[in-house]
């Protein structure tokens, strides 16, 4: 298997990273617009949710910083010691699939069982991938 492979998943996750931001940045800037808000009257995050801005693609841009360093940490970990296989390869791809549902369910409807649902199961799939990856440094 080639191990170029596993880039594909955390290339996938720099995507979904970039379409938060781009979702955020299109808000703020709608927002400020319609409201008349000079930018530098909301120069932090507290002062931007003063204002009534919708917080929901920004709160998700920091969750994309927050576990998924971790997945990143992971994906790197596998390309670098060549220990790339089917099952770490799926477990990435699942990892990517939950965190791409996470983002959508926050930046959207935001039902917080669903989101809670997500980010659960995402945190679950990190953890066996890390004890997979675990387990091959030990065994290789």
């Amino acid at each position: 298997m080639r191990s170029s492979l596993i880039l594909y998943p955390l290339l996938a996750m720099v995507l979904i990273t970039f379409v938060v931001a781009v979702t955020m940045m299109k808000r703020r800037l709608t927002f400020l617009t319609s409201e008349r808000i000079h930018p530098q009257q909301v120069a932090t995050a507290a002062k931007m949710a003063s204002v009534g801005e919708d917080p929901r693609a920004a709160d998700n841009f920091r969750n994309l910083f927050e576990m998924p360093v971790l997945f990143y940490a992971a994906v790197l970990t596998i390309f670098v010691a060549k220990l790339i296989s089917p099952l770490l390869l799926a477990l990435a791809w699942v990892y990517v699939l939950t965190r791409g549902a996470h983002s959508l369910i926050h930046c959207t409807f935001n039902k917080v069982i669903w989101r809670f649902y997500a980010f659960f199961a995402s945190c679950l799939v990190l953890a066996v991938l890390w004890l997979a990856i675990a387990y091959q440094l030990v065994v290789a």
